[in-house]
């Protein structure tokens, strides 16, 4: 289990994970962004699968200054549907237009000090937290949101802003721990 999650100001922790496509990511794998957006995630959990098309909205709109990374840390032997393979089902029914990784041994969850699903950390260009929390106010109904916390907090880091809310709690469902 986590101990603490990273503060504001801190550092990117190291991760070099194996993507749905494959491939190896670390966060420095896109360095030229001016903003990387690392989300803990899963297949199984209602409030991720609520999420998945705003991320995807989120990666597209912010193509050319931001990455959206998406990692699953949970247990797949308690929780089979979020295998690896089943990760690359998911991805690709869900025409994911990011990395979705895989955190076999936890070590990358436990770095972050994550604990929920989805779990929001922005960076910037440095690799610095200036984000943690949740995508906005309303998991369940996208059409009555009416506060857009990543949204407001990537506008404002590319805009060159302090974050105005650079902290909410987080809302989800737990990582399954081994």
């Amino acid at each position: 289990m986590s101990t603490s999650t990273l503060q504001i100001g801190s550092k990117a922790p190291e991760f070099n994970l194996k993507g749905t496509d494959g491939n190896y990511y670390s966060i420095k794998s896109f360095s030229g962004k001016k903003a990387f957006v690392v989300v803990f995630s899963c297949n199984h959990c209602p409030y991720v699968q609520a999420y998945e098309d705003r991320l995807i909205s989120i990666q597209a709109d912010y193509m050319s200054d931001l990455q959206v990374i998406t990692i699953n840390s949970n247990d797949d032997v308690k929780y089979p549907e979020d295998s690896f393979e089943q990760m690359i089902e998911r991805s690709g029914f869900k025409k994911f237009n990011f990395p979705y990784l895989r955190d076999e041994d936890q070590l990358v969850a436990k770095k972050f000090g994550a604990t929920h699903t989805p779990e929001i950390f922005l960076f910037d260009f440095e690799y610095k937290l200036v984000f943690h929390g949740k995508i906005d106010d309303n998991w369940q109904n996208e059409s009555i949101v009416k506060t857009k916390y990543l949204r407001t907090a990537i506008e404002e880091l590319l805009a060159g802003k302090k974050i105005s809310v650079p902290e909410t709690f987080t809302i989800g469902c737990t990582i399954k721990w081994k």
